[in-house]
Formats: C-alpha cells, structure tokens, sequence
C-alpha cells in the first residue's frame, strides 16, 4: 500500500503596512494565517508549513532595532498558538518566527509541532545574507548552531531549510542523511533577482537527495521598502525533481500536493547516490584553511 501524505504550503502578502505598530503587525498576520489553516485543514492536509517569518514583513530591507521587537522565544506566544491549532485540526506543522535565545541574541527560526500540538524542536537558519540591497540579514540574525535536524511527525520525518540556505547544497545533503523525507523551505525572494534559481536549486536538492521538497514564497510589494516584488510560485517537487503543486506569483494561497514517500525507495533504488558517496574523499569542503585553486 503506497504511502500517501497531504502537505501544504501557505503564501501571503503581508498584511498592514510598517508604519503600523509591531503587535498590531504581528495580530493581523497571525489572524490571516489562521483562516489559510482552516481552509489547509478543510482539504485534508496532514503537514504545513508557513512562509519565512510568517507574521509580518520581510523588514530586513532596512536596518533598524525596531524590529528586534517582533522577536519572541520559541516555543512562545505565536508557536504555543500554533499548537493548539495543531492540535484542533490534528496536523503537523512548520512555524518560522523571529526568535530571541536570550537578551540580544536572535535566530531566523522555524518550530516544528506534531499533529497532537507537540513541540518537537526547531531549525534555526543557518546561512545568513548581508551582500545585496535590502536583505540585510546579518543585523538582525545570528548564524544558527543547531546543525541539520530532523523530526519525526506524525505523517513523515520532516527537514527544514531557510531562504539563503538553500544556495548551500552542504545541509541539503545532511538533511537527507538524517532520514528527512520532505523538506521544507521558507523563503523570501524577489523578482529580477534569482528567479532562475527558484526553479532551479530546491528541485536540484530533491534529486541529489532522494526526497520531497516544500518550497514557499511570500507574494506582494512591501512598504517603504519597495526592493521588489515576492513573485510567490510556490511548490512542491518530488524526488525526481518533478513539480507537483505550484502557487500562483500574486495571490494569497493554499497550495497542497499528494506526496507518495514511497517514491523515496523508488528514487533511491534507481538513483543509488547515498551508495556511492564518497565523504572520505570531501574533507576539502570542511577544510576553511582551502581556497580556490586554478
């Protein structure tokens, strides 16, 4: 009997503009992801996930210490929430927030629940971006130290990945070697930028890896910011890197898929990359005394 799971992805703009205050921000996102969850819940899906920093804007455009107010400690308000949605609709779920460890020190960070509202743990982004106009991460994010997790959910042992980290295939690789079966990849990401990429990478992952991937892009111009526009096109892909499900490049929206895990055998079987890797011979990549050489 295949082993067929419903996941979903939610997209959205953001809400109210910046100039509003960071709890009425927070409120109005929250609030407009809770009906994107009853509707995901409606159609019978099993495990979400949520966009890169789901309850409010992609305010790394700018710098400014204003926004350390949305941070908040994981499991926290928003996260326990979560839970008890979780829990309600009995699916599991992906929460990416802005995390505050201890005083002054913050994380780019998703939570997973269980589909009985359990905290399972959480991902904190790993790679962080400060070299282009308006994705200034580095001034609100520290790089994460909890390495590569994977958890194990009701429905499938799921990953997760954060924007800047999918151009890294290093963790991608990790995720699969710690048993991940779908992973799941918030993100942030601007049109006229790397749009070729979008398509390109996370199906990539899917294919060297052997598993399912989520990928998620929030959609709409941000205020004052205006560094471009999030193009959305969500999707899921399977592990042979075909696109499932795809999101629409301007609207809010549940985009669901029907993933068979048992394609992961299938793949893996073909495909025998996890075989005939070599790590003995990738100590080189580790190595951070190794430059170029021509």
């Amino acid at each position: 009997m295949s082993r067929i799971i419903r996941g979903g992805l939610i997209q959205a703009s953001n809400a109210l503009a910046s100039d509003h205050a960071l709890e009425q921000i927070k409120a109005a996102m929250v609030e407009k992801h809770e009906a994107l969850i009853g509707q995901a819940a409606s159609q019978g899906v099993q495990v979400l996930c949520l966009q890169e920093l789901f309850y409010g804007p992609y305010f790394p455009a700018e710098q400014d210490a204003r926004w350390y107010g949305l941070t908040e400690k994981v499991p926290g308000p928003t996260v326990e929430r979560m839970q008890g949605l979780a829990a309600k609709y009995q699916m599991a779920m992906v929460i990416p927030v802005y995390e505050e460890d201890r005083t002054g020190l913050f994380y780019n960070t998703a939570a997973v629940v269980d589909a009985d509202g359990k905290y399972l743990g959480k991902y904190r982004k790993t790679h962080i971006p400060h070299c282009l106009p308006g994705f200034w991460e580095k001034f609100y994010f520290t790089p994460g130290d909890l390495g590569y997790p994977a958890f194990d959910t009701a429905y499938a042992r799921i990953g997760v990945y954060i924007c800047y980290d999918r151009h890294f295939p290093e963790g991608a690789r990790v995720l699969g070697l710690h048993g991940a079966e779908i992973v799941f990849i918030p993100a942030a990401t601007v049109a006229g930028h790397a749009d070729y990429l979008w398509d390109l990478e996370q199906r990539a992952h899917a294919v060297a890896n052997g598993y399912f991937v989520g990928t998620i892009n929030r959609v709409g111009r941000e205020e004052p910011w205006n560094i471009g526009e999030f193009f959305g096109s969500s999707y899921f892909c399977n592990p042979d890197g075909k696109v499932l499900a795809r999101g629409s490049c301007d609207q809010d929206e549940l985009i669901i898929a029907d993933l068979d895990l048992d394609q992961i055998r299938e793949v893996r079987t073909h495909w025998q990359f996890y075989r005939d890797r070599r790590p003995e011979a990738y100590g080189e990549i580790a190595d951070l005394r190794a430059g170029c050489r021509s």
